[in-house]
């Protein structure tokens, strides 16, 4: 565990963005209210949904993949309500559907699948980034996270308005549910984007569309983890990029994509524009 784990933690922390409420069988409630000036962040509702889903199977089933999409925007200062269907439990497979309602709106809609893991062979193809470590890096400030803190290493595209490539943790300690490391990992995935690296003079990235993660290797998120964000395309309004998450030691723990509103116009977002 990373020394960052050990310092102490002011105010709420990524364990009570992920404290939920059960009120009923596959029914559950976020705790953690806070005013916030933009939507309800969707790492968080993305967090919250894998844990009311992964509370339902067996502690030995692991989320392997989920796939989310965002509906409306939400409200960090209300509840969320969490309702998931188990679609089906087989012998090594479990699938659940998660809808986060908000309003008795939908704000949210995720798929997301579990898996008891197997033997078989262990191989990474693609390398890990060249990057310096994180220690002696500049600390890199990551907004709308609690606990999490980010260093940030020299970037692929150093033009771009937002890094497309940073380290963080959790300063929080973490227990040893992989679940509950896994959660953040979702909670983390959503916070960058790649489309920053992509010029803004004609059109700038907007809002989230849907996002989804594959869970190959166990990291935990209480050390340091490398993001790394890659733009691939725009076309019909919207754009797509890619992204990677590796531990210190060089390990793939986690692969996601998300696709986002690509609307003409300067991007609000870009400081001095």
């Amino acid at each position: 565990m990373g020394t960052g784990a050990d310092a102490v933690q002011p105010g709420p922390t990524v364990l009570d963005v992920l404290a939920l409420e059960e009120i009923d069988r596959d029914l559950y409630r976020s705790t953690l209210l806070f005013t916030d000036p933009f939507p309800l962040y969707g790492g968080q509702v993305a967090a919250q949904a894998l844990l009311a889903a992964g509370r339902t199977v067996d502690a030995d089933r692991l989320p392997h993949s989920l796939h989310g999409y965002f509906l409306r925007s939400g409200d960090a200062a209300r509840p969320t309500v969490f309702r998931v269907d188990r679609d089906r439990d087989g012998g090594s497979f479990s699938a659940r559907r998660v809808v986060a309602i908000q309003g008795g709106e939908v704000v949210f809609s995720m798929s997301a699948s579990f898996h008891l893991p197997g033997p078989g062979p262990d191989q990474q193809v693609q390398e890990v980034p060249a990057v310096d470590l994180p220690d002696g890096l500049p600390v890199f400030e990551l907004p709308r996270l609690f606990s999490v803190e980010g260093r940030r290493p020299p970037q692929p595209f150093p033009d771009g308005h937002w890094p497309t490539r940073f380290w963080a943790r959790s300063t929080a300690p973490l227990p040893g549910d992989r679940l509950v490391h896994a959660c953040v990992l979702t909670y983390l995935s959503d916070i960058g984007t790649g489309l920053s690296a992509l010029p803004d003079d004609e059109a700038a990235p907007g809002p989230s569309l849907d996002h989804a993660v594959w869970f190959h290797r166990h990291a935990p998120l209480d050390d340091w983890v490398l993001m790394d964000m890659v733009p691939r395309t725009v076309a019909g309004g919207r754009g797509w990029y890619t992204g990677s998450i590796t531990t210190a030691g060089g390990l793939l723990a986690a692969s996601f994509t998300q696709e986002t509103l690509f609307r003409p116009g300067r991007n609000p977002f870009r400081p001095g524009r």
